[in-house]
Parts: structure tokens; C-alpha cells; sequence
């Protein structure tokens, strides 16, 4: 049974995270608290470990998971670019429950899945989270959850159904509000094309929000089946 640590005690955070630390540089699975919901974690540039995570997940390979950065600094590393329109978007709402998707820096070797030439990133606003990316650089992470089930607001929930496949729970109590992060396709805004923001997942970032800081580049709302 892999252990989980409560990080709300000291004692166990520092045991916690040190060995998450060695369990992400040996290609094995975390559990970790987000801002959002909790997330399984690999290391993002051994092929190895991602695909432990999808096999955990019960994922395919035209699931890529995204990747949680430290800060503007890893996104500028991971991406081809970074837009002005994302700048303002990262700047309004990173740390935060906000996904990005751009084209990846084609220098990169890494296999996250079938990505077709993107990656999918996110800053999150969680101290556990982000102390830990800071010292394990960029982690692939996707819901702590089997494909199909419920996204783990616990620690516990994600022990339940992904049990000795994650080498390391780190615990932080209940997720602050449980709700994923929106996931957006930002790819057009880089190289030739119509530029339009595409909303791929509704979560924590409203549309409201996002067209504040986008305009007319988000894409328009979904008609209201209700609607007369």
C-alpha cells in the first residue's frame, strides 16, 4: 500500500515531498494537491513515466496529459511562443485554473502522447504543487482519477482508484472548490490563419473572464439549446 502523507503536518510534508521528489526522478507516479482538483504527476520528459500515468489512468496515447510549470519562465521553454494575447492571459489568470494550449518547442525531446505538435500547460495556484515543480521542473499531470470516474477532491479518492500504481500520496485535505481547470486551444494565435481562442474544456475560468482579457478573439458562446 504506497503511502499517504497529510502535508498539513510538518513533519509529514517534509517526509512527503522528499520522497515524491525521488519517486518522480525514478519515473514513478504522485499524487498531489492542486487549486483545482488532485492530480496524478510523472515526470514530463521520461517517456517511460507518462506512460505509467496513462496505463494508471486507463488512458491512451490520444490523451496526452498536460503539463503544470512553476512559471511563465518554464512556459516560455516548453512553447514555440507565447502570443501577446496568452501574455495578458497568463497575467489575469496564472497561478490559476487555467490550461493553454500551444504548439510545443519542436527542440524538445519528450513524448507526452499524441499531442500532433502541442502541449497543454497550466500554472496552479497550490503551494504544494508549485514547491514541488520547482524542484522536479515541468510534471505531466492529469486528474488523480480513473478515466470515466469522478476527478479526486481527496487524497483518499484518488488512493481508492488508482492505489499501488501511484508511488507517493501527498495530502492536503479537500480540493478548494473541486471544479478542473478550462482548457484552451490558443495554437491559432501562432503562425498563419484566422487567430480565434477555442474553449476545449469549461472549468474555473468562466468565458466571461476569458473574453474579458480576449475580446473578439475568443471564440463565440455556444447557442442556448433553451433558447427560443
Amino acid at each position: 500500500m504506497s503511502p499517504i502523507f497529510d502535508c498539513r503536518d510538518e513533519a509529514q510534508l517534509l517526509d512527503g515531498m522528499r520522497l515524491a521528489r525521488q519517486a518522480i526522478g525514478r519515473g514513478d507516479l504522485v499524487v498531489i494537491p492542486t487549486d483545482t482538483v488532485y492530480g496524478v504527476a510523472a515526470d514530463a520528459f521520461s517517456a517511460k513515466a507518462v506512460q505509467k500515468l496513462l496505463d494508471a489512468k486507463g488512458r491512451t496515447r490520444q490523451m496526452p496529459p498536460p503539463v503544470l510549470v512553476a512559471g511563465i519562465a518554464t512556459l516560455r521553454a516548453l512553447v514555440a511562443e507565447v502570443p501577446e494575447p496568452v501574455e495578458k492571459l497568463v497575467e489575469a489568470f496564472w497561478p490559476g485554473g487555467l490550461t493553454i494550449v500551444l504548439p510545443a518547442q519542436p527542440s524538445l525531446s519528450w513524448d507526452l502522447g499524441e499531442t500532433r505538435g502541442t502541449v497543454a500547460v497550466r500554472m496552479p495556484a497550490h503551494r504544494i504543487a508549485l514547491a514541488l515543480l520547482e524542484e522536479t521542473g515541468p510534471l505531466a499531470v492529469s486528474s488523480a482519477n480513473l478515466t470515466g470516474r469522478a476527478a479526486a477532491i481527496a487524497a483518499e479518492d484518488a488512493e481508492a482508484m488508482l492505489g499501488a500504481s501511484v508511488a507517493v500520496y501527498l495530502a492536503d485535505g479537500l480540493s478548494t472548490d473541486g471544479i478542473a481547470s478550462t482548457i484552451i486551444d490558443a495554437t491559432s494565435l501562432v503562425g498563419g490563419g484566422e487567430p480565434l481562442v477555442r474553449v476545449l474544456r469549461d472549468g474555473a475560468i468562466s468565458r466571461a473572464q476569458l473574453r474579458e482579457v480576449l475580446g473578439d478573439l475568443l471564440e463565440p458562446d455556444p447557442e442556448d439549446p433553451g433558447a427560443p
